[in-house]
């Protein structure tokens, strides 16, 4: 009999961790090579973990919602003796020392007048209280508010709320036998703030705790936009924002896809959307100015040579994911546009592969698609940039022609490129800008496809 340790796979190169989110076998559970054993989702995809080898599920270190570092040991596998099937001992809780080392907290939803740190942080015991998403859709569900929640006796690891005290809450409370709690109490907090991983605590600050007052609805925010969220700060607090705009003259380009697309998605299979004209142009534009494309380390600049473009997508339930278009700048239109509505497609039907979302270098939101005629993006870390392109509108313009000046009805696109200032002065964003706009204004309009 041997035991074989099932690891937290890594999933992409700026991936660190990942969230438990469901276990398909439980400890005594017979399972197969390559059979589904638990699900997981990181900050980009969910994803399914499979056996590595058949065997018996020994035992599970990690509980549904725990984050758990890659490459951590998350079970093990008996092999070796699958005639005998016998439940598994309990094993020996790790020790202090390796959960110091994991540092696997709980996620944590925002809550109004509430700071959050590691509990290494702490002051004491009683500043953190965390709530696993499980707990905290009860709460939702049964009206209860985070007041509450706070003053709840927890019965879990470290005084944490579990689900059956939440369960003898909700019955105690249809009694009228739970403790009253006090709404709109003030409390004084050391104010936790992270600032670009600096941990900085201010004293003897008067916090309001939380209350809402006039017709108000309360939505925890899911697990992506909670991400979402934090990764936008974060590129705030990293990058220095600075933001260009031009006015660019996209006539040339609508016609000629105005002209092609029935024919082409009669050959192609696919339909032709602006996407993968603008993502042409930029990947273009970037062989001239590759600074556009590179990170910063420290006090170095990584450029990559690999253009891999990411597209900012929409999903149903209204978060956005970035689906990645690797080495953009060798694929051709027909390229371009199968890959696409490829990965626009799975981002929509949750079948994004964790590499889709990894080594974008440069990123593109199109803002038109909403109506919006321009806008302000945030940098999608670790890039240095990212593109904005607006609705497309007629407008009346003034045209220079050989016989004057004259006035014609254009079809006007405002483009804008965020941009870190750190290593991108305002000369190259600005002139990187005109670039991708001199080529969409000089589209050729009688191209084949």
């Amino acid at each position: 009999m041997a035991l074989v340790d099932l690891i937290m796979p890594k999933l992409g190169e700026s991936i660190m961790e990942a969230t438990i989110l469901k276990w398909h076998k439980k400890p005594g559970d017979i399972i197969k090579e390559d059979e589904i054993v638990l699900d997981i989702a990181t900050d980009k995809v969910d994803s399914e973990v499979p056996a590595t080898t058949a065997g018996v599920l020994e035992e599970v270190f990690f509980k549904e919602n725990d984050v758990v570092p890659i490459g951590t040991v998350i079970a093990k596998i008996r092999v070796g003796s699958s005639s005998a099937v016998t439940q598994s001992q309990p094993s020996a809780q790790p020790s202090p020392q390796q959960y110091e080392e994991a540092k696997i907290i709980d996620e944590v939803p925002y809550q109004q007048a509430q700071f959050i740190v590691e509990p290494s942080v702490a002051l004491n015991k009683n500043v953190i209280r965390f709530y696993s998403p499980l707990v905290l859709n009860i709460a939702q569900q049964e009206g209860i508010t985070m007041i509450e929640l706070e003053a709840m006796e927890g019965t879990g690891q470290d005084g944490r709320v579990s689900k059956k005290d939440m369960l003898a809450y909700v019955s105690a409370k249809a009694t009228g036998t739970h403790p009253a709690v006090v709404i709109n109490k003030i409390v004084t907090e050391p104010v936790i703030q992270n600032t670009n991983n600096h941990v900085a605590v201010a004293n003897n600050v008067a916090v309001m705790a939380c209350s809402y007052s006039g017709n108000v609805e309360v939505i925890e925010m899911d697990r992506m936009r909670k991400l979402i969220a934090n990764h936008m700060i974060d590129s705030q607090n990293t990058s220095a924002h600075v933001t260009s705009f031009a006015e660019c003259d996209v006539t040339n380009l609508v016609l000629w896809r105005e002209k092609i697309k029935k024919d082409f998605e009669q050959r192609e299979g696919e339909k032709i959307t602006y996407t993968p004209l603008f993502i042409e142009a930029i990947v273009k534009s970037i062989k001239k100015y590759p600074l556009l494309s590179s990170s910063v380390d420290g006090e170095k600049i990584i450029i990559k040579k690999d253009l891999n473009i990411g597209m900012a997508t929409s999903l149903p339930n209204g978060n956005l994911i970035v689906p990645v278009i690797k080495n953009a700048d060798q694929l051709n239109i027909v390229g371009l546009t199968k890959q696409v509505n490829g990965l626009a497609n799975a981002a929509r039907t949750g079948k994004l592969r964790p590499d889709d979302t990894t080594g974008g270098t440069f990123t593109l939101t199109n803002v038109g698609t909403f109506g919006s005629i321009m806008g302000t993006p945030i940098i999608n870390q670790p890039q240095v940039a990212i593109m904005a392109m607006g609705a497309i509108k007629k407008r009346a313009m003034v045209i220079e022609t050989p016989q004057g000046d004259s006035i014609a009805i254009r079809h006007i696109m405002y483009i804008s490129l965020s941009y870190d200032h750190r290593i991108i002065d305002g000369a190259l964003g600005s002139t990187f800008l005109n670039a991708v706009s001199k080529e969409l204004e000089n589209f050729d309009g009688n191209r084949s496809i």
